[in-house]
């Protein structure tokens, strides 16, 4: 049975700060999610196996085992939403952290309110894409399938290494075929809020799926720039 946001909806929080984990479980569990709680990455991971977690809010900076390293480990067996909490402004910090498949991030200090909205956002989008029906079909296109149930991609065959981010990037083009996705439509569907005319990250990540799926990135087959505009998925309907 799939579970409601809220009551039935378990948070483990990564984090060093005390102060911040005191006061994000007290405004979550008032708000009927159960809260776990961990002050190191290896900690963190410890728990994650043993708790009932549908979501991550995971720090980059802590001691021992740093939030990228916390959240490498975690891509390897899981595929649960992580949201990363930074008090750094460096946007390259931000761009690798979701090349490595965080499904948001958030700079310190932390707005309850503003998270809760990101987590619920989140929660509703990878629940979405559990849920059954067309969704969950494969869509073979061009000697490329997706398979969005299992969350793979193979191109002539061969299976591709893909991010969460990079596969969803995927998923909304592959379903707009044949139309234009703006940047910014194509950030607010993947990640499921809006965002800022400067950031570029988006770009990041196109570069690195064609990389992967293109047979020559430097004059892309499948995702079309359309300059000015965005992004267009331009395989041939099987």
């Amino acid at each position: 049975m799939e579970r409601q946001q809220g009551t039935h909806t378990g948070i483990l929080i990564i984090d060093d700060d005390e102060g911040l984990q005191a006061l994000l479980g007290e405004y979550f569990t008032k708000k009927g999610f159960s809260v776990k709680h961990a002050l190191t990455g290896r900690q963190g991971l410890d728990r994650l196996n043993a708790a009932d977690t549908d979501l991550v809010l995971l720090d980059l900076m802590m001691p021992e085992t740093d939030g990228f390293e916390t959240l490498k480990a975690i891509r390897k067996h899981s595929d649960l939403p992580v949201i990363m909490l930074t008090a750094l402004e460096d946007e390259t910090d931000r761009i690798v952290g979701l090349e490595m498949g965080a499904d948001d991030y958030l700079h310190k200090p932390i707005n309850p309110r503003e998270l809760l909205a990101r987590i619920k956002a989140v929660l509703r989008r990878t629940r979405k894409e559990e849920s059954p029906g067309r969704e969950n079909r494969a869509e073979p296109v061009a000697g490329f399938s997706m398979d969005p149930e299992r969350g793979e991609v193979t191109v002539d065959g061969k299976e591709i290494d893909l991010t969460r981010v990079e596969f969803d990037i995927i998923r909304v083009l592959v379903r707009s075929q044949g139309r234009i996705v703006s940047r910014d439509r194509l950030m607010d569907q993947v990640r499921g809020r809006d965002f800022e005319a400067y950031d570029r990250s988006i770009d990041v990540h196109i570069s690195r799926i064609r990389k992967k799926i293109e047979p020559d990135p430097s004059n892309p087959e499948r995702i079309k720039t359309i300059w000015g505009k965005g992004y267009k998925w331009d395989g041939e309907s099987p």
